[in-house]
């Protein structure tokens, strides 16, 4: 917003060329969300703590020690979305479809979320939106967003699936880059969604993946450097980085008020739409494959429960004490403040990794 209304003056005042860089924007982006996380808050959490009291904000299939934390409201997503999307319209060029794209797919997912915590609130039980009806709404509002990309992509990379190490080939999904692209939106929402178990554990490799993808919508929208490092372009991405730049600060607010002992969760409201904000980008960006590297904890946790489900219905037996794995060691005894920490290592090193794909090539 601020871009669209200063950037004309820039011609007669000087001061509001600044509002031309990308950078200066994306930095913008991120002190705003944090402010506005460090206001609103206190406040947001008092309201939810108000409003929740006497529900059961804490999953049934989880570890007996989590009994301790009932009480502590949920939905504390609400306040990343509210920091998040403020920040992301205030600074970013409103003229780019790729910012209301991945705009949609973040607050349509918030909203599925938020629908799953209320219930959850109000019938004061843990089983929420039916997980049937949450993957119907996920699948419409991915498949919007994949048409929409599509439909103002460039044909040479609408619907092409880029390989990390691999320089000058695109394979050509054709009418299957849609139901590619909603898959790996929803499945990195729920990836997102079954990490977000212990305090600050799924909230910091969202941080870590948003700085990796605002680095790399920066590349792959920029002519010169996609060239030089053999990307494959998509002119206008990178005014995501302000996007990925809100995603931080918003998590880096957040994150204040969620580290242990959290004072809120995030909930279903927050793990969803951030989720979904990652594959969007990674979709946008031509990115998906490098999505699975750096929200590599992300894949692990979900691998974790599917192996766990498909052991216990054809063995009858269990790979783990208990699933997701960051319930496996707490049930082996590691301190909750330890496997968190020990993920958060994980995720950057996961990240490293997945960057540097973009010049090994």
């Amino acid at each position: 917003m601020l871009y669209n209304l200063l950037f004309p003056l820039a011609e007669d005042y000087q001061i509001f060329n600044l509002f031309r860089y990308l950078t200066f924007r994306t930095g913008g982006a991120i002190m705003t969300a944090l402010i506005l996380s460090f206001i609103f808050g206190p406040k947001i959490i008092n309201w939810l703590r108000v409003k929740q009291h006497g529900a059961s904000n804490v999953r049934e299939d989880t570890p007996e020690g989590h009994l301790k934390k009932a009480g502590t409201p949920s939905m504390g997503g609400f306040l990343i979305l509210f920091a998040l999307s403020f920040s992301t319209i205030l600074w970013a060029d409103l003229r780019n479809g790729y910012v209301w794209i991945v705009l949609l797919v973040t607050m349509g997912f918030g909203g599925i979320g938020f629908a799953d915590d209320y219930l959850k609130v109000s019938k004061k039980n843990s089983k929420g939106l039916p997980g049937k009806l949450k993957l119907l709404f996920q699948i419409l509002i991915s498949g919007t967003a994949a048409y929409w990309y599509q439909s103002i992509t460039a044909d040479s990379v609408s619907t092409g699936l880029a390989f990390p190490f691999v320089k000058d080939f695109l394979l050509d999904l054709g009418w299957f880059f849609i139901p590619f692209a909603m898959f790996v939106m929803v499945g990195a929402s729920n990836s997102v969604n079954l990490t977000d178990g212990l305090d600050g554990l799924a909230i910091v490799p969202v941080m870590i993946a948003a700085i990796c993808f605002g680095l790399i919508a920066y590349f792959v929208g920029h002519a010169g450097y996609s060239e030089y490092l053999q990307l494959h372009s998509v002119p206008g991405s990178g005014e995501l980085a302000v996007f990925c730049g809100a995603i931080f600060g918003a998590g880096l607010g957040f994150l204040w008020f969620n580290a242990p002992p959290a004072m809120v969760f995030m909930g279903d409201t927050g793990s969803l739409s951030l989720g979904g904000a990652l594959g969007a980008l990674s979709v946008v960006t031509k990115h998906e494959i490098v999505l699975a590297i750096i929200g590599g904890l992300f894949v692990l946790e979900t691998v974790s429960v599917i192996v766990q489900v498909i052991s216990f219905k054809t063995t009858g037996k269990r790979v783990f004490a208990m699933a997701p794995l960051h319930h496996h060691f707490e049930k082996k005894g590691w301190e909750e403040s330890t496997i968190v920490i020990r993920f958060w290592i994980i995720a950057a090193i996961l990240a490293l990794i997945g960057l540097a794909t973009l010049k090994l090539r």
